[in-house]
């Protein structure tokens, strides 16, 4: 029976991780459970620095951006060293179980540890690249969405005042979600990203076709893993064959990952982190908690990890008709 539950964040912030936290923690002091945040992520699992959360703890945090409980990217719970560490550490404080908030890196570093010991383990997606299959969104992805949507409309002004081609650079890794979801919100000309070979003739050719039209400014919304490289890599491939333009790039970056998280983001924080601690009271894990079609749902960590986020290509096919 489970009594004593573990939870830590580990990677990049995301903003709701504090809500997931809150959830987390009421969850378990609702069913009677002794609940602990481990400090620093798979760092303060390896070095034992947690503490127990009461639910004072966890109160006036859902509103915040970052994590209360820290995070970082752990390069010796990539050893088999240092998981040994991290279990030793739960066993000396009597923990039976682990709730992981993060992304890939530290879903992968959980499915890791649950296979090598038995320990119970549920994943909570928080990354706001919304990489991770078995939900439909992840912890962070509408906040981060949000704030670039903010930042281009910004840009627009500017853009539209001055006759300029900006290039936006947005986060998102290898995925080009925050990327898509940004560039048909804020009306951008051209979305380029990782899932869609982007030709550069058709780029130029559009950009070409648009300024014979007297559309004089235009956005280009650049994913950071896009194959033809960054905003900057684009813009001077794109100067190179467009003259008299005033060009101009644009790196959102690490905005995205701060800030308040909104209301959605809130939500499925918080129904996340319950669901954690329900699942684990009815014999769930290595499970990742997601919301698929607006249900909760379980799916385990190594097929989330494993199977690819589908990427809906009528979203490019949208784009394109819209920026006409």
């Amino acid at each position: 029976m489970i009594k004593r539950v573990g939870v830590l964040t580990s990677g990049g912030d995301s903003p709701g991780m504090n809500a997931a936290i809150r959830a987390t923690a009421r969850a378990a002091i609702y069913y009677d459970l002794h609940i602990y945040g481990f400090m620093n992520g798979y760092e303060g699992l390896i070095d034992g620095k947690l503490k127990r959360l009461e639910k004072g703890d966890v109160g006036n945090i859902i509103q915040r951006g970052g994590t209360i409980l820290k995070t970082s990217r752990s390069e010796r719970f990539m050893t088999p060293e240092g998981r040994q560490m991290a279990y030793e550490t739960l066993v000396a404080n009597d923990i039976d179980a682990l709730v992981v908030i993060g992304g890939n890196g530290t879903l992968a570093g959980a499915a890791c540890f649950m296979d090598e010991f038995d320990i119970p383990v549920i994943g909570i997606p928080g990354t706001i690249d919304n990489d991770l299959s078995g939900t439909d969104y992840t912890i962070g992805f509408d906040t981060a969405i949000n704030t670039a949507i903010e930042a281009v409309d910004k840009i627009r002004d500017t853009a539209d005042s001055h006759n300029r081609l900006f290039f936006v650079e947005v986060m998102g890794r290898h995925c080009g979600h925050i990327a898509m979801y940004t560039g048909i919100a804020s009306g951008a000309g051209n979305v380029l990203v990782p899932e869609i070979d982007a030709n550069l003739d058709d780029l130029i050719h559009t950009l070409k076709k648009a300024h014979k039209r007297d559309k004089l400014f235009s956005i280009i919304i650049v994913a950071e893993g896009c194959h033809l490289g960054g905003a900057q890599d684009v813009a001077k491939k794109v100067l190179e064959h467009i003259n008299n333009v005033d060009a101009k790039v644009t790196v959102i970056g690490h905005l995205q990952r701060g800030g308040a998280p909104s209301c959605q983001d809130r939500v499925l924080s918080s129904r996340l982190g319950y669901a954690a601690i329900y699942g684990l009271m009815n014999g769930e894990r290595g499970v990742m908690a997601g919301v698929i079609n607006n249900k909760v749902v379980f799916t385990p960590i190594h097929a989330a990890l494993a199977q690819p986020k589908i990427f809906n290509d009528d979203f490019i096919k949208l784009a394109n008709i819209l920026a006409i």
